[in-house]
């Protein structure tokens, strides 16, 4: 741990690291050259197995505010949650390592939190196509001081403020006074973006794209498979079962609804996807019905809150299993 005699940052910049030597490079660059400069990094490797490792060493060598944790592989939300625990800052930023910032995110974020006091500042994002090096500004858009029923609302409609972990800055208390940390799945910020929001005092956006969201071969929306669908459905699931325990399902009701009818089209959109890269078609769409199965229980007014995230169920099976036993359908 470092000394507590050290002055605590403003901010905690908190960086995911897993096999991403292509690009963790041109991250941190990014970040080390930031106009705001009352910051730490503290990069979470992640069991990488490629050279990562070494490049945060060397980061870590060459500028004292970059903290370099090394732990054996437990996913991005365990990574995002070992960060969390070390952070100092008043404020935290999440940044995937594959992806970069333009030099004012810091600054632009913190000022705007600072001077409308806000709790949560929101900005907007590049898409980065790496292989033909094209960009893609984020299109959906509102701007200004949000209340929180307004916020809540735009956050669970995930259209003009999405659920992503990367775009925003917090208040670092929004996690740690409510324990708040992600759970180990994909869609993890889904997840839990409702339980931050919901215990903001206001929240203020940016209309400005300062984050570059990298698209490349790897990428997590690159690489759909069944279990990451069966996560996406999940999250759903995990923001009903939130909203129904602090007694504001019914004030959301809509947004909500709005989200899961996102969630569907998506999910279907994946698993034709899904089944055409396997060149599988068989059980397309008994896994289609599946999901809208799901997410019609999900959506409707009878819905026990008490349901586990350890007991929520696979939907979707992968195409080469319902090719084996077509019965699963």
């Amino acid at each position: 741990m470092l000394s507590e005699k050290v002055a605590a940052p403003k901010i905690s910049i908190i960086i995911p690291v897993y096999n991403v030597e292509k690009y963790i490079g041109k991250c941190l660059s990014s970040l080390v050259s930031q106009t705001f400069n009352d910051f730490e990094i503290i990069a979470v490797n992640d069991g990488s197995k490629d050279d990562s490792l070494d490049i945060l060493r060397r980061f870590e060598e060459r500028y004292d505010f970059v903290k370099v944790i090394d732990q054996k592989n437990g996913g991005i939300a365990n990574a995002r949650n070992s960060g969390l625990a070390a952070a100092r800052g008043e404020y935290v930023c999440f940044v995937d390592s594959d992806d970069y910032v333009c030099p004012t995110y810091l600054e632009e974020l913190y000022n705007a939190c600072v001077d409308t006091g806000s709790d949560i500042a929101c900005c907007y994002y590049y898409f980065h196509f790496v292989e033909n090096d094209f960009l893609f500004e984020y299109p959906f858009r509102c701007r200004g001081i949000l209340k929180p029923a307004e916020a809540m609302k735009k956050l669970l409609r995930d259209v003009e403020i999405q659920s992503l972990v990367w775009n925003k800055m917090y208040k670092r208390a929004l996690f740690t006074d409510y324990d708040i940390k992600f759970p180990t799945m994909c869609f993890e910020d889904m997840a839990v973006a409702n339980k931050i929001f919901v215990h903001a005092n206001q929240v203020v956006v940016i209309d400005r794209p300062l984050y570059y969201y990298n698209q490349h071969p790897a990428s997590t929306l690159a690489t759909m498979n069944a279990d990451k669908i069966n996560d996406f459905i999940r999250a759903i699931a995990m923001v009903r079962i939130s909203l129904e325990k602090n007694g504001l399902y019914e004030k959301y009701k809509k947004s909500y609804l709005a989200l899961t009818r996102k969630t569907c089209a998506c999910c279907y959109l994946y698993v034709l996807k899904l089944h055409n890269e396997k060149k599988c078609m068989r059980g397309c769409m008994a896994n289609m019905r599946r999901i809208s199965r799901a997410i019609r229980h999900y959506s409707a007014d009878e819905f026990s809150p008490t349901t586990m995230f350890s007991e929520l169920p696979d939907v979707v099976d992968a195409p080469e299993k319902l090719e084996k036993d077509y019965s699963t359908r």
